[in-house]
């Protein structure tokens, strides 16, 4: 978890990055003339976010699994929703960051954004959760 997390994180920073570059030129880069430097800005946040999406998917199933081992059915708390609500923010919003360049969807942005912010909160509920349910396996 806590490296989905530090990932959460590195893209909030570099999307920040992103952004500041974005404002700071008149027009804003666009995929076919990007600057170097804002498309490798672009490709690591694209990257950090695939690792992130795998990351959610693999605990997602250690989670699953783990579960099953131990107490033999799901949901014994409200790590499962605060989960599965982690899974589908993830998914959603690397959807809609494949959305962004597109010309003739300019929503696109901003629901990644709105997303993000609650994939934020929704990675709070999930770590505290999380903590709660490691507490159970613990003596």
């Amino acid at each position: 978890m806590g490296l989905a997390v530090f990932l959460f994180v590195s893209l909030l920073v570099i999307g920040g990055w992103m952004r500041y570059l974005r404002l700071q030129q008149s027009t804003v880069p666009s995929l076919d003339e990007p600057t170097a430097t804002f498309l490798g800005w672009r490709r690591l946040h694209f990257a950090l976010g695939v690792v992130l999406v795998l990351t959610v998917l693999l605990l997602l199933s250690i989670g699953v699994v783990g579960t099953l081992g131990h107490f033999g059915s799901l949901g014994h708390s409200p790590h499962l929703p605060a989960g599965l609500t982690v899974v589908a923010l993830t998914l959603a919003s690397a959807w809609s960051a494949t959305q962004i360049n597109h010309p003739q969807k300019p929503w696109a942005r901003s629901l990644h954004l709105t997303l993000n912010g609650l994939l934020m909160i929704a990675l709070a509920l999930v770590s505290w959760s999380g903590w709660v349910v490691v507490q159970k396996y613990l003596p």
